[in-house]
């Protein structure tokens, strides 16, 4: 191992599925479990207080469930945790709403010790976590369901993303589909890098953590239609 072990917490109100995940976690040579949280209020503290990389949320909790509370999270200013929401349906009704609330990717509970470590090692990362096909169907899905308001008519949306480049929008398109950089790079027949480059620039632009986000207003902002 190289670096410092990747720092977790896990944020559950059962206690099996704490100390079972802190097992597995803590067998992995570069994770280090670091924390665990009882309910969502608690899982905000001990981010301000321990400053994890991941924290691997349950969306049922007292007192704060883990929509509030990744919100809280990823809205502090001085925050780098990224959030992986635990769930145990994988069309779970709030798993939309945690991933429009700022968590970068879902992960079932009956998940094995290696999707887990996996889990956790690409959300640190900022990578896409889920297979491009279960990001498609899950934003498919809850594009259809969620009630929430959109982003106005399409000249509203233009101005949330006016900034995009030709290609950059086009880049935007290609991520809500699901596309890895390889497979983007290979459908515009130009170099990875070169997409890693657009991908980078579209974040930082609108101002969006991870692919996962990117793909969640792409489809807020009617660049792609949901089906």
């Amino acid at each position: 191992m190289t670096g410092a072990p990747i720092r977790v917490l896990i944020a559950d109100d059962q206690m099996m599925v704490r100390e079972g995940f802190s097992v597995l976690l803590n067998a992995m040579p570069d994770i280090e479990v670091v924390g665990e949280a009882v309910n969502g209020r608690e899982a905000v503290r001990q981010v301000r207080e321990l400053a994890p990389d991941v924290v691997l949320m349950d969306i049922r909790m007292p007192e704060l469930n883990g929509i509030e509370a990744t919100r809280e999270i990823v809205a502090a200013d001085d925050s780098a945790t990224k959030v992986l929401v635990l769930t145990t349906f994988d069309l779970d009704e709030y798993v939309y709403q945690a991933l429009r609330a700022g968590a970068s990717g879902f992960l079932l509970k009956d998940a094995s010790a290696r999707q887990l470590a996996d889990g956790v090692r690409v959300v640190a990362s900022g990578e896409a976590l889920l297979a491009p096909s279960v990001t498609r169907r899950l934003i498919t899905e809850f594009s259809r369901l969620a009630d929430r308001p959109r982003l106005g008519t399409p000249a509203q949306a233009h101005g949330q993303y006016g900034e995009l480049t030709e290609r950059e929008t086009e880049v935007l398109v290609l991520i809500a589909q699901g596309l890895s950089n390889a497979e983007i790079a290979a459908r515009l027949v130009v170099a990875e890098s070169t997409i890693k480059t657009h991908v980078s620039r579209v974040l930082v632009k609108l101002g969006l953590r991870d692919r996962t986000q990117a793909a969640v207003f792409a489809y807020e902002a009617r660049l792609v239609t949901p089906g």
